[in-house]
């Protein structure tokens, strides 16, 4: 499954000071539980490896997400996750400055209107439809979806 890149310097505070990060990540992606068990989480210096079994490969794709949309996090290794292989049509994508969910969704699906279907598959991570930033990262699921 492999490692996925994200942008240090953007996305949640969730963490500082004294805090443990592994710690504080793994509280995140478990409040919002995505469907993964045994769940293990590493920290070092913005590499977070998650390990567990996932119900799914959304469930993989969602704490992926979740853990790396954290400020401070450069890379999510998945190498030790237990879970189906993910549909090959799921693509990633980097918010850049200027976008929305309509904008996006315009771009990959031919229609603006069709933005609820980029929210409703990034819900964990987006927590309104109208507050997305720069350098977040968010799920693409395929146009049937």
């Amino acid at each position: 499954m492999g490692l996925f890149d994200f942008a240090k310097d953007m996305g949640k505070k969730i963490f500082g000071g004294g805090d443990d990060p592994a710690e504080k990540i793994k509280e995140s992606i478990e409040e919002n539980n995505p469907g993964i068990t045994d769940l293990g989480v590493g920290y070092d210096e913005g590499l977070v490896d998650l390990s567990g079994k996932a119900d799914s490969a959304d469930a993989v794709e969602k704490a992926v997400l979740l853990a790396g949309n954290v400020k401070g996090v450069t890379e999510v290794n998945i190498d030790n996750m237990e879970a189906p292989e993910p549909a090959p049509e799921v693509e990633y994508y980097t918010i850049v400055s200027g976008d929305s969910l309509s904008r996006i969704a315009k771009k990959f699906y031919g229609n603006a209107m069709d933005y609820p279907k980029l929210f409703d598959a990034n819900r964990e991570v987006i927590k309104d439809p109208d507050l997305i930033y720069p350098g977040q990262k968010i799920r693409i699921p395929p146009k049937s979806w």
